[in-house]
């Protein structure tokens, strides 16, 4: 069979660096030349790859993926988020531990307004660092909270990662958006509430500022720093929490923007030729046969998607590894329960992202950290939020109440649309 070498000639070509989309392209043709000539495809199976590609490019639900990055960066070259950074400093500065604070409530509305980890990991990494470092915080825990903080963009809406993750379980983003919010408000609710206790604990870490340190902030520059974001966080996910819009609609109404298709298109040369090798079949037999049924799937899902976001970005591991762990998903866990597993699998990629030595949000900050700042100060200051997510993570996973009660509450008030 021709399945097991196109999954390792993937692996093998991933590993190199080489472009995605160019080895999961490239694979594709190769392996569908392959399987013509010793007769497993039939030459007719490949002409589906036109069509197939032309339905992404008019998929409605990826096109907000351009909208909320666009939207992203405009807030990024705006200046709002260091006006609000630097505003929230000031006014939470007098509290032992305030400034650390001051970065996870602002992670958490630049994660609500960007859905980018790299643009709210490199803002923070910018302006907050240097200020807690004067001020006299300790060095892992400045770098931890700003990383941990940026990851958030991960799981809180409009999170990129859920639009992608929605279109590849073919459930509702709108569904998938309401159901993350309360996880991802109890992810920056437990950072806020261990900053606070650190700092009280070990006063060392985040010592008092001094009051020319921490200046004055006027009521009506909190307001001018403030509102804009607030008000583009009602305007998206107010517009579709309400069924006023989609949503891509509601992306547009932050953004406009263009997708690039090269993932998109080797994606889906690489899943036709290994759907007709016959290797979505293996994947879900070894899937299904898995020891400890339901557990074991979920156990053996969350590892393998763990470990891919040390090597490739999110959009990958939602093109190549989603679709193949989705049809024993939908056996064991139930097609009701799609918004739940797709929102166990962002908190899981935002962990991922976190962990050392590999997580991609810790070399964002390294790129814009003072060299008085060492790798070592990231990786141990990024351990205890690691911690603390995976503790987050096992809640969502043990009690879906989370996921579930806010999406069925939203359906009850609004028949509006919700895709």
């Amino acid at each position: 069979m021709l399945a097991p070498g196109m999954f390792l000639a993937l692996i093998v070509a991933l590993l190199s660096g080489f472009p995605v989309a160019f080895c999961l392209g490239g694979i594709g043709v190769i392996f569908a030349l392959l399987g013509m000539l010793s007769g497993e495809i039939e030459p007719q199976f490949v002409t589906a790859l036109p069509q197939r590609i032309l339905g992404i490019m008019a998929n409605f639900t990826l096109l907000a993926i351009p909208a909320f990055v666009f939207m992203g960066s405009m807030l990024e070259s705006s200046g709002i988020a260091e006006r609000l950074l630097e505003t929230m400093g000031r006014l939470l500065g007098r509290l032992r531990g305030g400034l650390a604070l001051a970065v996870v409530l602002v992670g958490s509305l630049l994660a609500a307004t960007t859905g980018v980890v790299a643009a709210t990991v490199t803002t923070m990494g910018l302006i907050s660092l240097p200020a807690m470092l004067r001020a006299g915080y300790d060095k892992s825990l400045a770098t931890g909270v700003i990383v941990a903080s940026g990851t958030l963009g991960q799981i809180i809406p409009p999170s990129i990662v859920l639009v992608v993750l929605g279109d590849q379980l073919g459930i509702s983003v709108g569904d998938l958006f309401i159901g993350a919010l309360l996880p991802g408000l109890l992810m920056s609710a437990v950072f806020a509430i261990y900053v606070l206790l650190i700092s009280a604990l070990k006063p060392e870490l985040a010592p008092e500022l001094k009051p020319e340190l921490t200046g004055s902030s006027h009521p009506l520059q909190l307001v001018q720093s403030v509102l804009p974001p607030i008000a583009l966080i009602v305007a998206v996910l107010g517009s579709i929490f309400f069924g006023i819009a989609t949503p891509t609609e509601a992306g547009v109404i932050g953004a406009i923007g263009a997708m690039v298709m090269a993932i998109l298109m080797g994606s889906t040369a690489f899943s036709l030729v290994f759907r007709g090798v016959g290797g979505d079949q293996l994947i879900s037999e070894l899937l299904l046969n898995l020891p400890g049924g339901r557990v074991g799937f979920l156990v053996f899902s969350m590892l393998i998607i763990f470990l891919l976001g040390f090597f490739i970005d999110f959009f990958e591991i939602a093109f190549i590894a989603v679709p193949l762990l989705l049809p024993a998903a939908r056996q064991l866990l139930g097609p009701e329960a799609m918004v739940w597993f797709g929102v166990i699998i962002g908190a899981n990629l935002q962990t991922s992202f976190l962990t050392p030595p590999f997580g991609f949000a810790l070399f964002y900050l390294r790129g814009v950290a003072p060299d008085e700042v060492s790798t070592r100060d990231i990786y141990r200051g990024a351990l205890p939020f690691v911690g603390l997510q995976v503790a987050v993570l096992a809640l969502i996973i043990a009690v879906p109440g989370l996921v579930d009660w806010l999406p069925r509450l939203a359906g009850a008030l609004s028949p509006g649309p919700m895709t």
